[in-house]
Parts: C-alpha cells; structure tokens; sequence
C-alpha cells in the first residue's frame, strides 16, 4: 500500500464535546499522530538525550533552530554532512523554526527592515543579515521536513500600531517564503501574527489561509503575557484556520495550557520546559512539578512519580537523584529528563485515547483538578 504523500492530513476522530481532534500529518521522514509535543533540539540535539533514547521515549518528531544552526555549526559543516537528519542520526521528522523568533528574543541585537532583518550576533558580535529567502535557504540546507516561514513576532503589550506592521511584515516575507525553493518533501507552514487583536490575527490568519501553507502555527504566544491573553489569543486565531491542515501552538509547553488548547482544535506544541526544569533539577509529574533538587527528598525512597513507568522511575529513588544532581554528577540531569520527556509523550498519548474515545471532558476535568503547575514561565525560548 502505497504511503500518503508528504503534507497529507489525515483526520481521523473529532471530540464530540470540545474542538479537539486526532490526526495524522504525513512527512518525508514518517507519520505524525496528532497532537503531538515535540522535544527542543536547538543545536541538533535535544539536551542530554540520544536519538536512541528519544525514539525509546515515543518520540515523534523533533525541532531545530534556524538561527543557532547557521551560526554553529554552519551550513557549509551540515550540507557535507548529508543534512540534519544525518548530522544527528535523527531518521524521523524534524520541524525547524524560521529563526523568526529570534527577531523577538534577541530585539536588542538587531534592526528590522522590509527585506528582513540584521542581527549582532549573541556568539562574536559580528552581523548577521537574515530573511525570507536566506530563512528558507537554511532550511533546505538542513533538510526538515517542516520548514517555518520567517515571520515578525512583535512583544506583548506592543501597540496596534506597530503590531499591524509586524503583521504586514509578517505577511509579506509569507509570500516570499512559498516563492523560495525546498528541500524533496518538505513542507512550509504559515505563521500567524497579530498580539491580543483579535482583527489583526483573523486578518493575519485569513492571508496566510489564502496562500496554501501546508499547515498553520499561532505564533506570537507565550512571549510573557499572561495566561488568559495567551488562551485568547488561541481562540481568536484557531476558528479560522482550516480543518483539514494541522494547527501549532509555538512555544507553549506547560501541561494545563496545552490540554486547553488541544480543546480548542490545536495539534502540535513544542516548549524548552521539560528538558530545561530537568536540569534545573525538577520534574513533571500528573500532579505538577516537583522540585526534586529540594532538600525535602534528602531521604526520599520514593520514585520521582508513582506509577510511571519510565527508566528513572522503575530504578532509582528520589534520594538517589537528587543526590546526583547536588554534586553535580550528569546522569541526575539525564534521569530527569528522560522522566520529564516520557511524561509528556504519555501526556499526549492519554490525551489521544481519550478523545479517541469521546472523553476528552471527562479526562481535562480529572486532569485539572489534581494539576498544580508552579512553574515559571519558560517556553517559547531555545534551549
């Protein structure tokens, strides 16, 4: 039986209470079932995890940046090395940001024009120009099978005014991105702009809609604003896309926000936050975070979660980890982050079934009322 071809989106079950939906996005390098949460590798790998170890996890897919990779290694080290997929012995799909999201995150070290934007480089200082031609070149240097347009991600609390320039950017780079050649198989998404206008984003959403992307990411969250913007922002950007492509929530990683938005029609999140809090010595658990770090479990034979079924759960105490993280010792931090990465990949599998199942309500209800997040916001940044 002959596959789907890459950018095919195969709904497969919708929850009859909520927006929620199971899918398959079909890539060059594999299915995908959605949702999914995809792991942060930044610099082509994900911190403190192999490719063998990732895939043990029930890893689907994993993310790179644009921005880090051209800088280090270069293109020129990728390019001889066959690709990303073979520079880092990743045979799944991989999803590479646009480096968009550095126009927002290093705003003190670059200057916006029309054609793109310049950087200073946060390496050596030296100047980087990067924009949607140079973003789409890089990544099919790289290869991915989901490549990102470049896109302005204007901060929160920014004004209409220049927030509607950055959606004009925004729009007009969109359009440049599609023009640009791909790698075999790859797949371009959209992204849509606009901050807490609910106007601007429908008028972002409804462009980008019109040029055919092969899906869709809300970008423009979880750059500090709180919690009820970020979900508005969700709800006023998601009805207008399209149900027959898959939608991403860039950035977005803290549990009780992702089960929101996968209620209001999201498939695919990616966050720093389970392998940064790992090595900031705290773990994810159905109850919220803990901070394993703590003295509190000094004498703890507890595993970092009852009931998980992952490696460092089955093996070690809280006592023992804890210890290798007090002195430092780097299998602590490998331990925390195989947890916290087997955490989320159940996460998202419960969430499937249950909206397999037709019991996505039943199970966010559970879900929420025993959840404590306590965490400090951290996602949406490279790692």
């Amino acid at each position: 039986m002959t596959s789907p071809a890459p950018g095919t989106y195969e709904l497969l079950h919708e929850d009859p209470a909520t927006n929620a939906r199971v899918g398959v996005l079909h890539t060059a390098h594999g299915p995908i079932e959605t949702p999914v949460f995809m792991p942060v590798g930044t610099q082509g790998a994900v911190k403190a995890m192999s490719p063998v170890e990732l895939k043990g996890l029930d890893t689907q897919i994993l993310l790179g940046n644009t921005y880090h990779l051209n800088i280090r290694p270069g293109m020129d080290v990728i390019e001889i090395c066959g690709g990303l997929h073979k520079f880092m012995d990743w045979d799944g799909p991989i999803l590479t940001d646009s480096g968009g999201f550095q126009v927002f995150s290093l705003s003190k070290l670059n200057k916006i024009t029309a054609d793109g934007v310049t950087f200073q480089s946060h390496m050596d200082g030296s100047s980087i120009f990067l924009g949607p031609r140079e973003a789409m070149h890089i990544q099919r240097v790289l290869g991915s099978d989901i490549a990102m347009a470049f896109d302005e991600c204007p901060p929160y609390g920014s004004t209409r005014e220049y927030t509607c320039q950055a959606v004009d950017r925004t729009l007009a780079w969109a359009t440049l991105c599609l023009e640009q050649e791909r790698a075999p198989g790859q797949l371009v998404f959209g992204i849509v702009q606009g901050g807490e206008y609910a106007d601007l984003r429908e008028h972002c959403a409804r462009e980008l809609v019109q040029m055919e992307f092969d899906g869709y990411a809300i970008g423009g969250v979880s750059v500090g604003e709180p919690e009820a913007v970020l979900l508005k922002g969700v709800r006023d950007t998601v009805g207008h896309l399209p149900a027959t492509k898959p939608r991403y929530l860039m950035g977005v990683g803290k549990m009780d926000q992702m089960i929101e938005a996968i209620a209001c029609g999201i498939d695919m999140f990616d966050c720093v936050m389970p392998t940064r809090f790992a090595r900031n010595g705290s773990a994810f658990t159905r109850r919220g975070k803990v901070p394993i770090k703590a003295g509190a479990y000094r004498l703890s034979t507890e595993p970092v979660e009852e009931g998980c079924t992952c490696y460092a759960c089955t093996h070690f105490t809280r006592a023992y980890i804890r210890h290798l993280l007090n002195v430092d010792e780097i299998l602590g931090v490998r331990l925390l982050t195989m947890h916290n990465l087997h955490r989320y990949a159940e996460f998202l599998s419960e969430i499937r079934e249950a909206i397999k199942a037709g019991e996505l309500t039943e199970y966010r209800e559970a879900f929420l009322a025993n959840y404590r997040d306590g965490s400090t916001p951290a996602e949406g940044d490279t790692e």
